[in-house]
């Protein structure tokens, strides 16, 4: 007995296609280039200063929140290529598999919650280093590594960005692939 091969259901292009591809294409070279810019920023961040005849060292190595907030916004950079691939790729297809639809939003909201982690870890960690913690004895250290402590908060409002593009972002693609019926 020979049973039939059922064919997956192809989505074909509505006249949104286009147009919401393209958004979701210029959304994530924004995400790629605000994380990639924030994870630079961070790397190459460090400064030495002298306070009160002691010299203070700051790098971005020196707290493991701000090496996770490093290599978090490469891993998301990294992703976002590949989800790039495969958005072109989907906007260049006649019919598309609803399954994809599915797996961009599954990666877009993986990807807003690695920058969330990472952007809540180094918002924390900056805070204390702004304004210390006068019940745990922590002093505040921007007033000595001023240019350190610009440079974190640089690098935190660009992955702010990165992660508000991927939170727009998973919201496309959870709308888009809500209308697919398998």
């Amino acid at each position: 007995m020979a049973t039939a091969v059922e064919k997956p259901n192809f989505v074909f292009p509505d006249k949104f296609h286009k147009p919401l591809f393209a958004a979701q294409i210029s959304l994530r070279v924004l995400a790629f280039v605000a994380c990639l810019a924030a994870s630079s920023i961070t790397l190459a961040n460090n400064q030495t200063a002298t306070a009160f005849g002691v010299v203070a060292h700051a790098r971005y190595n020196y707290s493991p929140s701000f090496e996770f907030f490093a290599y978090a916004n490469l891993v998301v950079c990294v992703f976002t290529i590949l989800s790039l691939v495969l958005a072109v790729n989907m906007a260049k297809r006649v019919a598309v598999d609803p399954a994809l639809y599915f797996y961009m939003f599954v990666h877009d909201l993986m990807m807003t919650v690695v920058l969330m982690a990472a952007c809540a870890a180094v918002t924390a960690v900056g805070y204390i280093g702004k304004y210390g913690n006068s019940h745990a004895g922590w002093m505040p250290i921007c007033a000595y590594l001023e240019k350190f402590c610009q440079r974190a908060t640089a690098a935190s409002v660009l992955a702010y960005f990165g992660f508000l593009f991927y939170l727009i972002l998973a919201l496309v693609s959870a709308h888009r692939s809500r209308h697919i019926t398998l």
